[in-house]
């Protein structure tokens, strides 16, 4: 997975491509939130030019932290949940994504030409203050405004970049409006090659799939602004790295995607694909990653999970599920996941929720606390 975000990551690409075709020459506003309609309009977008992901391939580092220019999308994506010495709890996210106007053969020489346009958001959950950031930007890639290489590794939108050696030190930074952040991530375990081997198929049609690896427990330190206050912070990051051309199938309308610390030194991964009636895509994968790095495979067979409570936004008056009972009894894992704050919707240029979370649970006789990440799309 970074999952299933393949259907509204097509419907920007269609939105923002057109407006660049239009307005090559300068800089756009973001579009409006993308409903459903939008969603299924593009569900079948054009993949021709593109390299689809048919089957496994062998990774090369540190080539594929960079891009893919091949293929029409990807995405490097970190979140976590942060700590001030004496308790005070932020949550971050930080993501870029990378959307191929058309295949590279096609685009000329000019240095103005706009083969690729680069997305970012960037939101801080303060949680003491019960406040909820959010912001996005657009560029495209001519003239160096937006951009991403594998050697010196950098992704970056401007200002916003996240940058150094993915394999131990990486730097990121973003501000909006009062908030801002200065971190470093340290990697603590060795990446994770998510599916068959970084395959990760979304369905049942072949290439509708993505190339997936994850950093589930990075080391955190560094500065959390808001307004006029600098907070020294500390905690643990997670990213998603992701690379893909197909969209999901047309039955699948939106995902639930959970990334957990647990205290006991392990890494929790979950994301189940929703079906236009109701069910549970039998792709639903996960992985629970142990103390000492060994990777466990989990199948949507042997995951239970629980809606306990829900909450509706009083923007989009979309009604999310607010509260989760998670468990994998082949594991004796037993995890209740409660959101940090309610509202941690983003209101972008696609309407979706995503936000930091509290765990509380067991496993087997031991008792679990921990945080994370869960990411909702496609309850509007």
């Amino acid at each position: 997975m970074r999952r299933a975000r393949l259907t509204w990551l097509v419907v920007l690409v269609a939105l923002l491509g057109l407006l660049y075709a239009v307005w090559a020459w300068r800089e756009v506003a973001p579009p409006k939130p993308a409903g459903s309609a939008a969603v299924t309009a593009v569900m079948s977008g054009d993949a021709t030019g593109f390299t689809r992901a048919l089957g496994p391939r062998a990774f090369e580092f540190p080539a594929d932290h960079g891009p893919h220019p091949d293929f029409r999308q990807e995405w490097w994506y970190y979140t976590g949940n942060l700590e001030t010495i004496d308790g005070r709890r932020f949550g971050y996210q930080l993501t870029f994504f990378r959307f191929a106007v058309t295949p590279e053969a096609q685009v000329g020489a000019s240095a103005w030409a706009v083969r690729d346009v680069y997305l970012a958001h960037f939101t801080l959950s303060d949680i003491a203050g019960e406040d909820f950031h959010a912001a996005e930007r657009t560029s495209r890639t001519a003239l160096g405004l937006a951009g991403a290489q594998a050697e010196p590794y950098a992704v970056w939108l401007e200002d916003w970049h996240a940058e150094g050696d993915p394999h131990s030190l990486t730097r990121l930074q973003a501000h909006a409006g009062e908030v801002a952040i200065e971190l470093e991530l340290r990697l603590t375990k060795p990446l994770v090659l998510q599916g068959d081997g970084g395959l990760s198929q979304k369905s049942a049609a072949a290439g509708n799939a993505s190339y997936y690896y994850s950093m589930t427990r990075l080391d955190t330190a560094g500065v959390v602004r808001v307004g006029q206050q600098t907070f020294t912070v500390r905690g643990l990051s997670w990213m998603d790295r992701e690379w893909s051309t197909s969209a999901l199938d047309k039955d699948q309308v939106g995902w639930d995607w959970a990334a957990l610390h647990l205290d006991d030194g392990s890494e929790l991964m979950y994301y189940q694909l929703r079906g236009r009636d109701g069910g549970v895509d039998p792709q639903s994968r996960g992985v629970l990653v142990d103390g000492d790095g060994g990777v466990l495979s989990v199948s949507a067979e042997q995951v239970q999970w629980q809606v306990l409570d829900h909450w509706r936004s009083p923007r989009s008056r979309a009604r999310y599920p607010a509260r989760w009972r998670v468990v994998v009894e082949e594991l004796g894992l037993e995890l209740e996941l409660t959101p940090a704050l309610a509202d941690q919707e983003l209101n972008l240029s696609f309407r979706y929720w995503e936000g930091a979370v509290t765990v509380r649970g067991r496993r087997g006789a031991r008792s679990l606390s921990g945080t994370g990440y869960v990411e909702l799309v496609g309850y509007e």
